[in-house]
């Protein structure tokens, strides 16, 4: 078993300086921590795995597919494999728990 405490996971980020940080990779779904400071422009593409996010903390806008909806704590985001989204418009930094299924990359090959 893993287990993940929000905190840590800042931790980590700040020390590395990374966006994202995987928390694991398993075939059928890997799951990871996002971090979007204030006024940041996410740089995402679509991805070839459907994605969910969970918003931990922060506030901003997503838009998927044509559609814009605001992005704040507790809100939970689905994506279809290939569409195009991203996250705008952040006001607060932002925190995510992304997971995909099956594991990110895994339908590039």
């Amino acid at each position: 078993m893993d287990a993940y405490r929000v905190d840590e996971l800042k931790a980590r980020r700040k020390a590395s300086a990374a966006d994202y940080l995987e928390l694991f990779s398993k075939p059928a779904m890997s799951a990871g921590a996002y971090f979007l400071p204030k006024g940041a422009l996410d740089p995402q593409q679509p991805h070839t795995e459907d994605e969910m996010y969970y918003i931990i903390s922060g506030k901003g806008k997503f838009t998927c597919a044509g559609e814009t909806v605001d992005a704040d704590a507790g809100k939970v985001l689905f994506v279809e494999k290939k569409v195009g989204h991203r996250f705008h418009d952040i006001t607060e930094d932002m925190t995510i728990l992304v997971v995909f299924a099956p594991a990110e990359g895994a339908n590039k090959k």
